[in-house]
């Protein structure tokens, strides 16, 4: 009986490691995409970023042209 032992472990083994490696495949494409997708995203980012920058500094030159600079905890007069 200690023969059967191989073939049980090879009829067993051999499907679930041929699912593992097929799920593993998958994960790693999707992860590649995922990448892309992030990569994308932080470029988008940076360019809000700078354009929010450029504004708040348009916003602080305006301001100190007139003489009067607020900050957020004063209110206007």
């Amino acid at each position: 009986m200690t023969w059967a032992i191989p073939i049980v472990v090879a009829v067993i083994g051999g499907p679930l490691m041929w699912l593992l490696h097929r799920l593993e495949k998958r994960n790693t494409e999707q992860h590649g995409k995922s990448m892309d997708m992030l990569t994308t995203i932080h470029g988008d980012i940076r360019k809000i970023d700078d354009r929010l920058h450029d504004h708040i500094v348009w916003h602080a030159d305006k301001e100190g042209a007139n003489g009067t600079v607020r900050g957020s905890n004063q209110t206007e007069q």
